[in-house]
């Protein structure tokens, strides 16, 4: 599932090509795609003709375009395949289109394409600039918003495996299973370590390694296994090149030379160093 680089690539795309267009009509080829905008298709697609985008934002894995004429936001979340994607006006539809606008420049359309149909699109209010679904979720480590003292306290706290916490997004936004385990790696921490045996530099330690994960793998455009994972132009992002731990079984640590080891997690797989990221005891 594409995580906040992912996302914030996508954002940045959409800031270029979308932001101050007014929408002539919007289209929903598949009735999943909207499926938490409650009133409906008819209802959704009435409400954004006419309307301008205003700017393109993001918390985490979620973004979302302020429209206006009200405080209220096209939110959308790409779930495991989902697209959005800048696309001339007269190319040909794509096989898994889910919705479509079309803005009165008569500019590129913006589409939202979604192979597996997880993700999904939603008109919704604004609180404090945030959409109203999502105002419960934590800030992420790149927004003026984060508190790292807080976050500290909080984390301290949990109780849980470091790992859990850092994928708990009422916690921390936007971090994901890939960045977790190379956050980890770089920090040096085992991901079962317990959350209340880190010591206060150590957690800044931990945070300061999220942001430079993330933050090099925004600058190559996010990390692109299938080519699911695009930026608004379809092209795919080559962070996988740069992972030191993620998908890296049975290779050897760049720091050390010992081999990573996977070990199930949550029903998925944590990647670590068994030297340099000894598991408690």
């Amino acid at each position: 599932m594409p995580e906040l680089p992912e996302v914030e690539v996508v954002r940045r795309g959409l800031e270029q090509w979308v932001v101050g267009r007014e929408i002539a009509a919007a289209e929903v080829l598949h009735p999943r795609a909207i499926r938490r905008h409650v009133p409906g298709a008819d209802e959704f697609t009435a409400r954004l003709k006419g309307r301008a985008v205003l700017s393109a934002a993001r918390r985490g894995k979620y973004l979302w375009l302020p429209l206006s004429g009200a405080e209220e936001a096209l939110l959308a979340h790409l779930g495991m395949s989902g697209q959005l994607l800048v696309v001339d006006q007269d190319a040909p539809l794509e096989k898994h289109l889910r919705v479509r606008l079309r803005f009165e420049d008569g500019g590129p359309d913006l589409r939202f394409v979604d192979q597996r149909t997880f993700g999904h699109v939603m008109l919704t209010a604004l609180v404090d600039g945030v959409p109203e679904p999502i105002s419960h979720i934590a800030p992420d480590p790149f927004e003026a918003a984060f508190d790292e003292a807080e976050f500290t306290r909080r984390l301290r706290a949990k109780r849980t495996e470091i790992k859990r916490a850092l994928l708990d997004q009422s916690l921390i936004s936007g971090v994901g299973n890939i960045y977790a385990d190379e956050a980890l790696w770089i920090a040096k921490l085992h991901w079962a370590r317990p959350t209340e045996t880190l010591t206060r530099p150590k957690i800044a330690e931990l945070v300061a390694a999220v942001r430079t994960v993330m933050g090099a793998a925004l600058l190559q455009g996010g990390t692109s296994f299938d080519s699911l994972y695009v930026n608004v132009n379809g092209e795919s992002g080559y962070f996988e090149r740069s992972l030191e731990a993620y998908g890296r079984r049975d290779l050897p640590c760049s720091r050390c030379g010992t081999a990573i080891k996977r070990e199930a997690f949550m029903n998925r797989s944590s990647y670590s160093c068994p030297r340099c990221q000894r598991r408690a005891r």
